[in-house]
């Protein structure tokens, strides 16, 4: 019988159910659309030195506080909007994540002007602009980082982009479905 079957899903996700509808519903499906990008690219570095679920549960606060990832506006941000952030209990208040999240916004729409959209720019970094798919057995045998993610976030790196390293990299591109990185046999695979 089909309802004997066990559900296979990525073990990292676990049973909390935020955890499980993102890792079902979001984690390793392609985005194009910019402004998701951009709110990745924002949660992403939130989450430097800190564990995904802890923003996964502030994701809507960030969501209210960072203009509804809007990257014209957060790149607008001035001294006034760091002070207001750095009070915010509902995101992760470190002056130096905030304030390179404003500076990454600017960036953010400097790559939209050179490549018509951010969208053209990370996916160009990819065989045809296509996910690469991976076959791993477990999550144990997921790497942290590849050549790749060195390369991308070396170039982004070099355009300024600050909490944006190898592994940061690597995870934003499994969050935005460039790698698909679920387990064989998971559900959401």
């Amino acid at each position: 019988m089909d309802s004997d079957k066990k559900i296979i899903r990525c073990t990292w996700c676990g049973t909390d159910p935020l955890y499980v509808k993102y890792h079902d519903e979001e984690w390793g499906k392609p985005v194009y659309d910019d402004q998701t990008l951009f709110e990745f690219l924002i949660l992403e570095s939130a989450q430097a030195g800190l564990s995904w679920i802890t923003v996964l549960r502030k994701r809507e606060n960030y969501r209210k506080a960072f203009a509804n990832f809007n990257a014209q506006k957060v790149a607008e941000f001035s001294e006034v909007d760091l002070e207001r952030l750095m009070k915010d209990e509902g995101i992760i208040r470190n002056r130096l994540k905030i304030s390179s999240t404003i500076k990454n916004a600017k960036l953010f729409l400097e790559i939209q002007k050179e490549y018509g959209s951010f969208s053209n720019y990370i996916w160009g970094f990819l065989p045809d602009k296509k996910p690469i798919i991976n076959f791993w057995p477990d999550h144990k045998s997921m790497p942290a980082q590849t050549e790749l993610s060195n390369r991308i976030s070396s170039d982004m790196k070099n355009r300024g982009f600050k909490f944006f390293g190898s592994t940061i990299c690597y995870a934003h591109m499994q969050a935005t479905g460039m790698i698909n990185d679920h387990i064989e046999g998971c559900i959401a695979r």
